[in-house]
């Protein structure tokens, strides 16, 4: 009865179930893995933000350049501020509002971006306070630079005159005439009553939609395996039944050549043999 296991068909859905198994199941492997990882990610930055906080602060000079082992840390850095931008499109609380960027140049030349605090609404360089004139010394937590597009970041470009979308140095470069520290600081407290920025999360460590849409797609590979499995079992027994009711003539001719190739052509052979011994008896 399972001869028809043997044919070339059954040979070909039998090879496609047994590498397709085990290749979704090592697809599925693969994502929930890297599920795992960035909420392993996710709890190590949590980790690392409440310990940061009460660190003493090093300076800016050796924590650079800013990677996972250092973003968050407290820094201090001195110098005296020159131009300051604006921020658009930040939330905070689930309000619209914008940071309020000072460039603080340093005695080595470079600049480092200070986002001094956050105001509610349109970005207005009227109620951004001026910085603090002459020598200062900030103390705040390290970020890494800013990409568009990620991270809350706005992927848009052309902002007017005094604003930009990133904190970044590829950004900063092209709006101020020196250079600056391909990282930014974060005020503890806010200055001149406005709200401090939280610290943000390295990019691609938290719980994101990036996240869970490696979940997804485990659930979607597991459930491949599922229907594969299911399929082959819902073909194996129809094609049990043909090959039954073939053997009990049940099944029409169309059904019993699929089960059993060549028998059609039989038939047909022996009916026109008789059709033409029969015509022969009436013409003698």
């Amino acid at each position: 009865m399972y001869r028809f296991l043997l044919t070339p068909r059954w040979w070909g859905i039998n090879v496609f179930v047994v590498l397709a198994i085990p290749f979704c199941i090592f697809m599925g492997s693969w994502q929930l893995g890297r599920f795992e990882d960035r909420v392993q990610d996710h709890e190590t930055a949590s980790t690392q933000q409440e310990s940061a906080a009460r660190e003493a602060a090093r300076p800016l000079t050796g924590m650079l350049p800013v990677d996972k082992a250092t973003v968050g840390k407290q820094t201090t850095v001195s110098g005296h501020y020159e131009d300051q931008l604006l921020v658009p499109e930040r939330k905070l609380d689930d309000r619209e509002g914008f940071y309020v960027l000072t460039l603080l140049r340093t005695d080595a030349g470079q600049a480092l971006p200070v986002v001094r605090g956050w105001l509610p609404g349109d970005p207005d360089p009227a109620k951004a306070p001026a910085p603090p004139t002459g020598e200062v010394t900030v103390t705040g937590a390290l970020q890494a630079a800013e990409s568009p597009g990620s991270n809350g970041v706005s992927g848009r470009s052309g902002w007017p005159e005094g604003q930009t979308g990133a904190i970044s140095a590829a950004t900063l470069l092209n709006l101020v005439p020196y250079d600056v520290y391909d990282a930014w600081v974060t005020l503890n407290a806010g200055d001149s009553g406005m709200r401090a920025v939280p610290v943000s999360a390295p990019q691609n460590s938290g719980l994101d939609l990036k996240a869970f849409q490696n979940l997804g797609y485990t659930a979607e590979w597991f459930a491949f395996v599922g229907f594969v499995i299911f399929m082959w079992f819902r073909l194996l027994r129809r094609e049990v039944e043909l090959t039954r009711d073939a053997e009990l003539g049940l099944v029409t001719e169309d059904a019993e050549t699929r089960v059993n190739p060549g028998s059609t052509g039989g038939a047909e052979g022996g009916r026109r043999a008789d059709e033409a011994e029969a015509e022969a008896e009436l013409t003698s």
